[in-house]
């Protein structure tokens, strides 16, 4: 019982959920196997966007391998950074990645160094890298949050709503319970049960709309860089959302302020500036060019 997952007000029981599989005697870890697929979904679609509008695709299966590594490192040493009380006492923990612990923004903001000095050595349009590669980016954050479920992380407070999901306390990080969740745990056969709130499924769910937003919208953009300031700007306002769920917050030191939500909230007003004046020198270039006619 001690690996069950549920959703008692959506009537899924999942009584066997394991967090690996043993290929001839080696465990792999779920989330490892759903991290690559996670990566190779969004590097497809990004060759698949690049194909569209005329680039060459291999351009971003080479830049693909710079990303993917230095946006991993990037996850690690943000999520690290701001919890090194975890670390601090267990040096090598820092370079085990089995059981979790890479941080999103990390990684965006190691892939966003990487693409401006690729762009740089390759001599293509960063904003177009920008816009290409960040298809893929959001695709992979939708996939990738599936990596939590099997962890039995990234969960919000206790809730009795219809998506409350239902673990046993065994399987899950002591310092991810709250009191609330310890008022409402059940026992049932001898084993303990918290109900929280699955914030890696709607992190998952708001990522894969969003994904579609852009979709949709791609065709009708004024100026390169424009698409992914609008994943940043939608991914910021669902982050802030949903970070204030979150008990496995990462803080800003000495505060309770969690730094993903400072973090989401100027992305989102700088994204929403760059957009606005984007738009706006495209209008203004518009006019100028009638007014030549």
């Amino acid at each position: 019982m001690d690996k069950m997952i549920e959703f008692p007000n959506l009537g899924i029981h999942l009584s066997d959920v394991g967090d690996h599989i043993t290929v001839f005697g080696f465990d792999i870890a779920y989330y490892g196997m759903i991290i690559g697929a996670a990566i190779l979904t969004g590097i497809f679609i990004a060759a698949a966007e690049a194909r569209r509008t005329g680039q060459n695709p291999e351009d971003y299966f080479d830049f693909a391998i710079y990303a993917v590594i230095f946006s991993i490192i990037g996850a690690r040493i943000y999520y690290v950074a701001f919890s090194w009380d975890m670390y601090k006492d267990d040096l090598k923990s820092v370079f085990n990645l089995r059981q979790g612990g890479l941080a999103i923004y990390g990684g965006v903001i190691a892939a966003i160094i990487t693409a401006v000095i690729y762009a740089k050595v390759k001599k293509m349009s960063v904003t177009l890298i920008f816009d290409t590669a960040g298809l893929g980016l959001v695709a992979g954050q939708a996939i990738g949050r599936w990596g939590n479920f099997f962890n039995r992380e990234a969960f919000g407070e206790y809730t009795d709503g219809l998506f409350a999901m239902r673990l046993p306390v065994s399987a899950v990080r002591s310092s991810d319970i709250t009191e609330l969740m310890r008022q409402n745990m059940e026992k049932e056969n001898g084993i303990s049960f918290i109900q929280v709130t699955p914030t890696f499924l709607y992190e998952s769910v708001w990522c894969l709309a969003l994904l579609l937003c852009l979709l949709l919208y791609r065709r009708h953009k004024k100026f390169n860089g424009e698409v992914f300031f609008l994943y940043l700007l939608g991914y910021g306002l669902g982050r802030f959302w949903i970070e204030g769920l979150r008990t496995d917050q990462l803080l800003v030191p000495g505060t309770d302020i969690p730094v993903s939500q400072v973090l989401a909230g100027v992305l989102v007003f700088t994204s929403a500036l760059i957009i606005i004046l984007g738009r706006g020198r495209k209008r203004v270039r518009n006019r100028s060019g009638m007014s030549a006619q």
